[in-house]
């Protein structure tokens, strides 16, 4: 599976709401098999991850003069992971999700 067929995906959680737009994803490591893992969506559930589809750079490093970091702050509200788990992806994709 590719990041590109996941991100920009509308998620639901399993009830079916709508969580927002996938605009990242969280991979970890550390497993026994050795390999890397799936572990989290990061979706975005304001109007700008909606059109979008991607973090601005103040929320991935926030840093810099005080005003950027509150204008980062501000528009990272809507911005949280999501355990693959707890994900359902519209349209659906194959083999997701594969833990």
């Amino acid at each position: 599976m590719r990041a590109g067929e996941l991100l920009g995906r509308t998620a639901y959680d399993l009830r079916g709401r709508r969580l927002g737009r996938v605009v990242d994803l969280v991979v970890r490591g550390g497993f026994p098999d050795g390999r890397l893992r799936l572990t989290d969506l990061v979706v975005d559930g304001h109007w700008y991850g909606r059109v979008s589809d991607r973090l601005i750079g103040p929320e991935r490093h926030p840093s810099g003069p005080w005003a950027i970091r509150l204008v980062a702050r501000r528009l990272a509200r809507s911005t949280r992971p999501i355990p693959v788990d707890q994900v359902r992806l519209d349209p659906p994709v194959p083999g997701f999700p594969r833990l």
